[in-house]
């Protein structure tokens, strides 16, 4: 990849001027950073800690032998402050020096610093470093003009290598016929000192050739297919995330709902339980004053109540004014006692709750014995009860 994106910031810099916005240079930049962050070690610190740091501490240590280098400039700008952003402000000052290759070639020659700064098998440890250096000289063909205050200096941004371009590649068709006709006048010239074994070996590689432009038709029709994929499980993804994101949002309203829902039920369960205690109160003081007019009631009764041996005067009264009445002698009882003004009927009063009152009433009412006292009594000191 590293070979690729010289390649093609080299074919684009013979249209146009490369600078910032180029994305043959974002994607050099983002590689070239991969490169030297591969594998780097952690900075220790006094409590036993392993922090991240960029690659510009071993550039750093490592380049800072190097005649007229640019670190102490670099190190005093005032808009760059991260290590990362410090970074990648020395790229862009060594390629516009066109000296890229010489700082990576110094650097890989201290060995002991790069087996301080990177663990075992980081590409800048490896046989393949050695390669950097060379592929770099390249650039020093580019004439680069950079801002060191662009966004390409924030060192909060990750680098991140765009493989599209190289993925689709294709071969214009002005190329394949200038190489068609190259293929035709090599197997043409020279007929007199040409063989057959020249002349087939030709029609091979254009065989050959024929074959990787299908195959890369081939790659890129797959390519777009997955590309459409891509993009359809994407909105997919984003579809499902505003789901679960409204789910959630309905989930957080009904948990809201039953605890609100919970509570109201619990103070009416309080409220219901304070009641029922209260009138529980209220039924207990209702009976305890039933019972206490019940007892009330039955003293009171209990003492109207005459004695029972006047209750049993009062009846053997009443059977004898009845045998009395029956044989004719009304007039004669009644006028002795009266004179005398003896209660002897008194008794009668309030007497007829009696058992034998009772039974004389119920005698009396039986056999129609009982006369009216305004109609056969003439006394005027007799009054009936």
């Amino acid at each position: 990849m590293f070979r690729f994106s010289v390649k093609t910031l080299l074919d684009r810099s013979c249209f146009e001027t490369i600078d910032d916005s180029s994305p043959e240079f974002i994607n050099f930049v983002s590689i070239v950073e991969h490169i030297l962050s591969h594998r780097l070690k952690g900075q220790m610190s006094w409590f036993g800690y392993e922090t991240p740091r960029s690659f510009w501490d071993y550039i750093k240590a490592a380049c800072s032998k190097v005649p007229h280098n640019c670190i102490r400039s670099i190190e005093s700008m005032e808009n760059v402050r991260s290590s990362r952003a410090k970074g990648r402000a020395w790229i862009r000052v060594v390629l516009m020096e066109k000296r890229l290759s010489e700082y990576i070639t110094f650097a890989l020659r201290d060995f002991r610093t790069s087996r301080r700064f990177y663990e075992d098998g980081a590409i800048m440890l490896g046989e393949e470093a050695g390669l950097l250096a060379d592929t770099l000289i390249g650039l020093n063909t580019i004439d680069f003009s950079f801002c060191l205050k662009g966004e390409g200096l924030d060192g909060s941004c990750p680098a991140v290598i765009d493989y599209t371009p190289y993925l689709k590649f294709t071969q214009s068709a002005d190329s394949i016929s200038s190489d068609e006709e190259e293929m035709r006048t090599l197997g043409s010239s020279g007929s007199e000192s040409s063989t057959p074994d020249k002349t087939a070996t030709a029609a091979s590689i254009f065989t050959e050739q024929s074959n990787l432009v299908s195959k890369c038709k081939r790659f890129e029709q797959k390519y777009r297919m997955a590309l459409e994929q891509k993009g359809y499980l994407e909105e997919l993804v984003r579809l499902r995330e505003a789901q679960l994101s409204e789910a959630v949002s309905q989930n957080k309203a009904l948990q809201q709902s039953l605890a609100d829902t919970h509570l109201s039920h619990t103070l009416e369960k309080e409220q219901l339980e304070y009641i029922i205690l209260e009138l529980q109160d209220q039924l207990t003081v209702l009976k305890n004053n039933d019972l206490r007019s019940r007892q009330e009631l039955t003293a009171h009764l209990t003492n109207q109540w005459p004695s029972p041996d006047a209750m049993d005067a009062n009846a053997v009264a009443l059977d004898t004014l009845l045998y009395r009445k029956t044989t004719g002698q009304w007039e004669e009882y009644v006028q002795s006692p009266c004179k005398e003004e003896t209660p002897s009927l008194r008794g009668l009063c309030g007497s007829l709750t009696s058992v034998a009152s009772y039974k004389s009433l119920a005698s009396l009412r039986s056999n129609e014995c009982l006369a009216s006292p305004t109609t056969e009594v003439s006394s005027p000191g007799f009054t009936p009860s």
